[in-house]
């Protein structure tokens, strides 16, 4: 099959008309995106857009020989024109299929958002699935769901519908996954491919014609990355999408629980709350055993309370035993950690406080944890393939 992206925006279509945000000021050129159309060999339309017919002639398309054409989701606004010689379009009932005289099927998939998906199977037997803006698949059972060779699917506002998809194998390491129904919740161009690329996705411009099986260069997702950043500068939100699209994450909270401390409490709730619910969560500080286990990917959050506690176990806060073999015994701990890093076969994401910008600690212990946790996070970065520092909000890549 052939799939020709007429546009890959939002329904309003990016820039948004009249939206003063910076998303939109910056969306322009190839980041500029109409609202999404896939024209499927020709014969198929999956959503009728304002100017369809020239979108095609621009991809060197034509409308001419489209026999069907399907909606995936309500349209706000006037009604778009139909151009001359289209059909009527229409929905397919949750369930139900549609058989073209081309071979094509195309399956309706119940959503749990206002829309339909669809399951496009060619006349080869190569499988698409289409999914509508804001959408996710809904009543996915493991083993009863189709694999499918692409997946197009609203991946920045719904990446739980990519997490569905995997947990359930209908989408696995050889699926092409292309972002559509792009918006304005980050700005376009790098930041929005660096997100993308995170969860194992990609975006094409308005116009690209995609083969559905032949070798496209999926977007590796880093085994390892370091999450680096000040205290409220999105650092714990940066990792956290990185897995936000994989289902079965170990989130390890290395600050254990404060008796009496509503604050941290309430901290900590909020990173609760925050997460998808299929995510499984321990509280420790022994990490190596974690580290050499296969399985699900592992978020840790974070090095800076990894090393707190270390230090308290080795008597780092009292120059007499730091000098009598704490010293030696945390560099112990912290190679061992890396050690196990280096030799871990599942996905982590760490998060670690960079200290070292900031006023100098008034006190010999504070100089010494800001100094360990600089030759931490050097030492851990080291085993990255990917190590990224958040400022702002704003993540900078600094490897990978």
């Amino acid at each position: 099959m052939e799939l020709t992206l007429l546009g890959t925006g939002a329904p309003a279509g990016l820039p948004r008309p009249f939206c003063p945000c910076a998303a939109c000021a910056t969306a322009l050129g190839e980041n500029a995106r109409a609202a999404t159309a896939v024209l499927v060999d020709g014969i198929l339309l999956l959503d009728l857009t304002p100017g369809a017919a020239f979108a095609a002639a621009r991809a060197g398309q034509s409308l001419a020989g489209v026999r069907q054409v399907l909606l995936s989701h309500p349209h706000d606004g006037p009604p778009v024109e139909v151009p001359a010689g289209l059909p009527q379009p229409g929905r397919v009932p949750d369930g139900r299929e549609l058989t073209l005289l081309t071979g094509h099927r195309v399956r309706a998939v119940p959503m749990d958002a206002p829309g339909t998906g669809y399951a496009v199977t060619g006349p080869d037997g190569q499988r698409v699935l289409y999914l509508p803006p804001g959408g996710a698949p809904a009543g996915l059972e493991k083993g009863a769901a189709e694999s499918y060779d692409m997946v197009l699917a609203d991946v920045v506002r719904r990446p739980d519908a990519l997490a569905r998809l995997r947990a359930v194998g209908a989408a696995g390491p050889t699926t092409d996954v292309v972002a559509v129904h792009v918006d304005h919740d980050v700005p376009p161009g790098a930041e929005v491919r660096r997100r993308l690329a995170a969860a194992g996705a990609r975006a094409v411009p308005d116009g690209t014609t995609l083969v559905v099986g032949g070798y496209e260069e999926v977007p590796d997702v880093p085994r390892r990355t370091l999450v680096l950043g000040g205290a409220r500068s999105g650092k714990s939100v940066e990792a956290e999408r990185r897995l936000e699209a994989f289902p079965d994450v170990l989130y390890v909270a290395t600050g254990g629980s404060r008796n009496g401390d509503t604050e941290w409490a309430s901290r900590v709730a909020a990173h609760r709350e925050r997460r998808p619910g299929s995510w499984r969560t321990t509280e420790t500080c022994d990490l190596v055993p974690l580290l050499k286990d296969d399985g699900a990917p592992l978020l840790v959050d974070c090095l800076s309370l990894w090393l707190t506690d270390a230090m308290d176990a080795v008597g780092a806060w009292d120059d007499a035993e730091w000098a009598d073999g704490g010293e030696r015994e945390l560099r112990s701990r912290v190679r061992e950690l890396t050690e196990a890093v280096r030799e871990a076969r599942r996905t982590v994401v760490a998060v670690s406080n960079e200290v070292g910008s900031g006023i100098v600690p008034a006190t010999a212990s504070g100089r010494r944890y800001r100094d360990e946790l600089g030759r931490l996070n050097a030492a851990f970065a080291g085993e990255c393939e990917q190590v990224v520092l958040v400022v702002a909000g704003q993540a900078m890549v600094l490897r990978g």
